[in-house]
């Protein structure tokens, strides 16, 4: 894994362009601290820098930023090619000749042999990269087609910026650093910011599954999808062949067991992230069994047994044989990652579960260099409760008009907490699904700000919401278009779980639970790999029906149906839960002057961004716990690190 960066200035400013390329890559040394590279054409003013994290062939013949054979080609790579091997193989047979055994040198030769785009299209692995065709004067930018690697880019009076980062790019002394008030607003509803939006403005993000030509004589800049995700619904809804249960539980371990083999391969030590849930428990009982030794596995703990899972890993761990390192950590431990949480997110990013993942992240980069991990068995699988919840909530709310929804709704906000406390204990025992006790009063509310939804998407839609409408915090109209426009526009997948599968496959998962993983991992460089990312694996789950997703209620029917070959149902067999930290408490204690400082109204006022008044108000009902407003609260704290950070930067 590495990290990439680079300029194409039209107008050949005066300037050092070298000392630039190398200040652009120091931002992200944590990316790759093994060695640096620069490269710079002056003739057409074009620059890449190159931070490299070794993993595959760590001798000089992997440095970059490379050159082909014939040297029309130069590259400054992020990522891994899994199936390099393969293709290297087909090419020698061909007569091309290697100096080393690196993927960057294979995919270099493949676009000699095959073209670019046709080389894309071969291509198993996780990667983003910047290559130069000197022959065709065009300047290429590739994303993998998930988006497991990150890729900005920005074009500003003739002058053409790119990184792995945001803080890459503007480190550019001719780069705009202005804030983006529309990427800003959606910041605050999501709790992220979506491609191809970023926090700055006339800087965006590659879509995943896409590429960008720069053509220099033209100056025409252009994108183009590789690989399309609209098209596995509609490979779906046209497919003839039908999988039984038993042929697709088959294909499935044969594909997932390709995946991690080739996910394995790596000159230097190889671990695995063990929460014990279903996705990284299953991942790691075939590590182990493609494995000749002891598999290294890492968990956190928590003392709170809400929070708490690393007693279930450390069984599983055991029931599998693998070497297991675990790190019990304190309140202290992960409230000392908050200050650092600017830097390593680069972006506003309001997902709390960043903390654990930075923090095992940390714990496993005293042992390895390569993780391997369990996410995006939930996009895929159907494995999130909110699938279920969103179509039952709608079940019931459809049966109501509208305005008497409204009116419904407008007497539980106006309800006070004690009331709706002693409200939620008469729905017990179905109110015991809403929320622990004492919580009541916020689980109502919540489902009062959902009660006015048209549809089930718009009602899935505002379950996200960190704040249902940012036009009220930031004193100004946005217009805003929801996540099942932004991913299907008007038509719908085959079924309503597959539609907010499908919806999360193209948002949250490549704008959060990527950005997550690649942030947290890559502060304490440390590679992470995702087998159930593998696109062959993602286009196999896009081609099964709903049902052996979802069944009699269970989620992720498939996986655990798999996985129960490999570990005990018994043991498996239990609640699932979140990668999460007890933010509430945290906002009202150890936080608490922190939070109030980020958030006094003098600072707000002087900032311009936010409304004082609504900020004091729900900072107070959250600390008389009148409300949880732990979301609402940690967007904006979150934002206000980073703009403190940024803005001392500037």
């Amino acid at each position: 894994m590495c990290g990439i960066a680079g300029f194409l200035d039209s107008k050949q400013r005066n300037y050092q362009p070298e000392s630039i390329l190398r200040q652009m890559g120091e931002r992200i040394a944590s990316r790759g601290p093994d060695s640096f590279g620069v490269w710079w054409n002056e003739s057409v003013g074009l620059g890449f820098s190159h931070r490299r994290l070794s993993i595959i062939d760590l001798s000089a013949e992997g440095h970059q930023p490379m050159h082909s054979a014939s040297r029309r080609y130069t590259i400054a790579f992020n990522g891994e090619i899994y199936n390099f091997q393969t293709i290297r193989d087909e090419l020698a047979g061909n007569g091309v000749q290697f100096r080393g055994h690196s993927d960057t040198e294979v995919m270099l030769s493949a676009f000699e042999a095959w073209g670019i785009e046709a080389s894309i299209e071969r291509f198993v692995g996780m990667f983003a990269f910047s290559l130069w065709d000197s022959k065709q004067r065009e300047l290429y930018l590739v994303r993998d087609r998930l988006g497991e690697k990150p890729l900005y880019y920005g074009n500003f009076d003739g002058l053409f910026v790119f990184g792995s980062e945001l803080k890459a790019t503007t480190e550019h002394p001719k780069c705009p650093t202005d804030l983006d008030q529309e990427a800003l607003a959606y910041y605050l509803r999501l709790g992220y910011v979506p491609a191809p939006y970023s926090i700055l403005k006339g800087i965006r993000k590659l879509d995943p599954g896409h590429f960008l030509r720069f053509k220099l004589e033209s100056q025409q800049i252009s994108t183009h999808c590789y690989w399309d995700r609209r098209a596995l619904l509609e490979r779906q809804q046209a497919a003839t062949v039908k999988y039984t249960e038993d042929d697709a539980l088959e294909e499935l371990e044969r594909l997932l067991r390709v995946s991690i083999r080739e996910k394995m391969i790596s000159d230097v030590p190889l671990g695995a992230f063990l929460s014990g849930g279903t996705d990284s428990s299953l991942i790691v009982a075939l590590m182990q069994q493609e494995s000749s030794t002891a598999v290294k596995t890492f968990t956190i703990g928590f003392d709170d047994p809400v929070y708490n899972e690393a007693a279930h890993a450390k069984e599983v761990a055991k029931h599998i044989g693998t070497e297991h390192t675990e790190w019990y950590i304190t309140a202290e431990d992960a409230l000392a990652t908050v200050p650092l949480l600017p830097q390593i997110c680069d972006e506003p990013f309001a997902d709390p579960s960043i903390i654990p993942t930075y923090l095992v992240s940390k714990l496993t980069r005293e042992h390895v260099t390569v993780c391997l991990s369990g996410d995006a068995g939930d996009e895929l699988f159907a494995g999130y409760n909110r699938y279920y919840l969103s179509a039952s909530l709608w079940k019931y709310f459809s049966r109501v008009p509208k305005s008497l929804r409204g009116l419904f709704a407008r007497c539980l906000l106006s309800s006070n907490p004690a009331t709706l406390n002693r409200f939620g204990s008469i729905l017990s025992p179905a109110a015991s699904r809403l929320g622990r006790k004492g919580e009541m009063n916020h689980k109502l509310k919540k489902i009062a700000e959902l009660l006015s939804s048209d549809s089930v998407y718009q009602l899935y839609d505002d379950m996200f919401a960190h704040w249902q409408d940012p036009a009220e915090l930031l004193g100004k109209d946005f217009s805003y278009v929801p996540l099942r426009t932004r991913a299907l526009g008007s038509e719908a997948a085959p079924s309503l779980t597959e539609n907010m599968m499908y919806i999360d496959l193209c948002t949250y998962l490549p704008d959060n639970i990527l950005v997550k993983m690649d942030r947290a991992s890559m502060a304490v460089s440390l590679e992470g790999r995702i087998p159930l990312l593998d696109h062959r694996v993602v286009e196999f789950a896009w081609s099964l029906p709903i049902g052996l997703k979802s069944q009699k209620g269970s989620s992720k029917y498939l996986l655990k149906k798999l996985l129960y070959q490999h570990l005990p149902k018994e043991m498996m067999d239990r609640p699932k839960r979140g990668f999460g930290v007890p933010l509430a408490e945290w906002l009202r204690g150890p936080l608490k002057d922190w939070a109030g400082d980020l958030l006094a109204a003098p600072r707000l006022n002087r900032q311009g961004l936010f409304q004082s008044d609504l900020v004091e108000k729900i900072l107070n009902e959250h600390l008389r716990e009148e409300r949880n407003h732990a979301d609402k609260l940690w967007t904006i704290l979150s934002f206000q690190g980073w703009w403190d950070a940024y803005q001392s930067k500037q």
